[in-house]
């Protein structure tokens, strides 16, 4: 059975009985129409105190509308004298039925709020976090830390800076636009500064990536020289990688988790090659892992739910990837890399800072042989193109010290060995961005005079050691310095710039197996044409391009020794007996050449030499094969002359 209530009613003042009025539905739509647009509008960004501000205004006016309501229902009925009250239907309701003005008003004026707070708002950001989530990854091996990314993630944005043992530190922001496919980077703006440079140093180097459309272009400034721009032609959609960058390898697993499969294939652009295109693969094992492979390099991940990397790593350079919170993520630093000597070694190691011509100084390490009972020789070691600290140190390849190594033999020899930061690295100091291997060449003859100033050093014996460039620097200085004893060239060149980029470029398109093979023929095309671009703003590349060793070669008189990696797939080993002959052809009567079979262009041991695979050699020590007869070489030329 059903129950109907019976009808509520109350008796006015003039004793008549009276049906209360039937506000509490108007009132009520008053009420959800307010919280519709109140909800709208809470979806959108606004300050702090606008969304309290709102709701206590919104329920102000919703009871003073109530109330208003119920006064002017009493106000009517007691207007209308001895008339019959009006029923229930009418009490809020005028002449016809219409509903009062003054609740039409109410209901308007919210609706109307609602409306123009749902307009004003700013639209939220799509990922918008109530707070920027920041922490770090810190690359060790042992207990050595070698690489450091700082990284905070606010939602569209992720901002980072890589810290790397003994090479420039990257400061970087990528703008992440999220899509139906997975996430894109239209935009990523970096900032380069010297290794080891100060919180406050200004920056050797400033540019941005954009990708979008068929094209990536790459914006680079380097110091006051104008700025370089390399375009490069794509057909999909690559994400930016900066070498040592977790948080940006990060989206490439994002995106892999919205393809909802288990392997998933994409493409990286390096900013290091300017855009040089890696393939990348991920691969999920279980629900809390992912093998990730870019290029040759294989990670191993461990991610959480929402797909974030937290550690891993990386086996072909028995490293150890961690991800740091809190204050573990801001106490973690880099281990300073040892530049001494070791225990027990029959020599010293000084720091030393060498002045230059130019006005700036050189940092450096002088390593003296103990209890000599005179002045000893000494060797000037000269790095590779780009930038390198005073071991020429490679993270790619472990252990991979060679100046630190030759130091370290040439010590229990009986010679010192003077080795410097370049320009921009440690403390060393300088212009890179407009600087040239003949400005680089300025920088030995001043560590050269630096020695000569030294009583503990023998001014007429000393000789020069140079790897890849520093094997094109070191005859110029020997050739305009006809007391310079002896010369190493470790792996030189004998050709023009433009013919060995040339070799270079079109072979590691072609041996770049991620490149599918009917692309190549494009890849190499946009990659020169990426190349010369960039060349005409740099005035290293202008030089080196068009700079030819062999008139500078033909002057040089002091002994040469030739040292080349059969498998040098960088300055190919067909140079080396140019270099030599060269030489001999100019007068000058004591050249040894001496070609390492089955050892690549940093002379290890490597029956292929291709520079993409380095990162799978698993020693960067140099054996004795190497070390051996160049030591016995320098020892010879070094002697010091029989006593009359």
């Amino acid at each position: 059975m059903i129950i109907i209530p019976p009808k509520v009613t109350r008796r006015g003042r003039d004793g008549r009985r009276r049906t209360p009025p039937k506000t509490a539905p108007l009132v009520a739509l008053t009420v959800a129409i307010a919280a519709v647009f109140l909800g709208k509008a809470s979806a959108f960004e606004h300050d702090d105190w606008m969304l309290p501000v709102i709701a206590l205004s919104l329920l102000v006016v919703v009871a003073a509308g109530m109330l208003f309501a119920r006064i002017s229902a009493e106000a009517s009925g007691e207007g209308s004298g001895d008339a019959a009250a009006p029923d229930a239907a009418e009490a809020d309701e005028g002449p016809s039925g219409q509903v009062r003005p003054v609740t039409v008003a109410i209901v308007v004026g919210l609706a109307l709020a609602g409306i123009v707070l749902a307009l004003v708002a700013r639209p939220a950001r799509a990922g918008a976090q109530a707070a920027p989530r920041q922490y770090a990854y810190a690359f060790m091996k042992g207990a050595d830390t070698l690489i450091v990314e700082r990284v905070t993630i606010d939602g569209t944005h992720i901002s980072g800076e890589i810290a790397q043992r003994g090479a420039p530190r990257i400061a970087y922001v990528a703008d992440v636009a999220d899509s139906a496919d997975g996430v894109n980077v239209p935009l990523l703006t970096f900032r380069v500064y010297g290794a080891g440079a100060s919180a406050d140093a200004l920056p050797l180097q400033t540019g941005s990536m954009r990708i979008g459309g068929d094209s990536a272009v790459v914006e680079a400034t380097t110091g006051t020289a104008p700025p370089q721009r390399v375009a490069t032609a794509m057909t999909d959609r690559p994400l930016p990688l900066i070498n040592g960058s977790i948080a940006l390898m990060n989206l490439m697993i994002a995106r892999a988790k919205r393809a909802g499969a288990n392997a998933f294939d994409g493409t990286y652009l390096l900013l290091a090659g300017s855009g040089l295109r890696l393939g990348a693969h991920v691969q999920f094992v279980g629900t809390d892992s992912a093998i990730v492979t870019v290029g040759s390099q294989v990670h191993r991940f461990a991610v959480d739910a929402s797909g974030l990397i937290t550690g891993g790593t990386l086996p072909s350079q028995s490293l150890v990837i961690t991800r740091l919170t809190g204050a573990a993520a801001a106490g973690v630093s880099l281990g300073r890399p040892d530049y001494g000597a070791p225990a027990g070694a029959p020599y010293t190691a000084e720091e030393v800072t060498v002045p230059t011509r130019d006005g700036h100084t050189l940092s450096g390490t002088l390593t003296i042989p103990r209890n000599t009972g005179g002045p000893v020789p000494a060797v000037v070691t000269i790095t590779g193109s780009g930038q390198e600290d005073r071991d020429e140190f490679l993270p790619l390849v472990p252990n991979y010290r060679p100046f630190r190594q030759l130091a370290d033999t040439l010590g229990r020899r009986g010679i010192a060995v003077l080795r410097l930061d370049d320009r921009g690295v440690n403390a060393s100091g300088g212009d890179v961005g407009t600087a040239t291997s003949a400005d680089f060449a300025d920088d030995i003859r001043a560590g050269v005079a630096f020695l000569r100033a030294r009583r503990d050093i023998d001014p007429g014996r000393i000789a020069l050691f140079g790897h890849s460039e520093g094997g094109l620097i070191g005859p110029m200085v020997a050739a305009t310095d006809p007391k310079i004893a002896a010369l190493v060239i470790f792996a030189g060149p004998a050709y023009t710039g433009r013919r060995i980029i040339d070799f270079q470029l079109r072979n590691m398109v072609t041996g770049n197996a991620a490149i599918p093979p009917a692309q190549k023929d494009s890849v190499l095309k946009a990659q020169v044409a990426a190349f010369d671009s960039a060349a005409a703003r740099s005035p290293w590349t202008k030089f080196f391009l068009t700079y030819d060793p062999l008139p500078t070669l033909r002057k040089v008189r002091a002994p040469v020794m030739i040292l080349q990696g059969g498998t040098d797939q960088q300055v190919t080993p067909d140079q080396a007996p140019i270099i030599e002959r060269t030489l001999k052809d100019a007068g000058n009567r004591d050249v040894t050449l001496r070609v390492l079979p089955n050892h690549n262009h940093l002379f290890l041991v490597d029956s292929v030499g291709f520079p993409g695979d380095y990162a799978k050699l698993k020693d960067g020590r140099i054996g004795p094969e190497v070390m051996g007869p160049l030591a016995d070489w320098l020892a010879l030329k070094l002697a010091a002359p029989p006593k009359p």
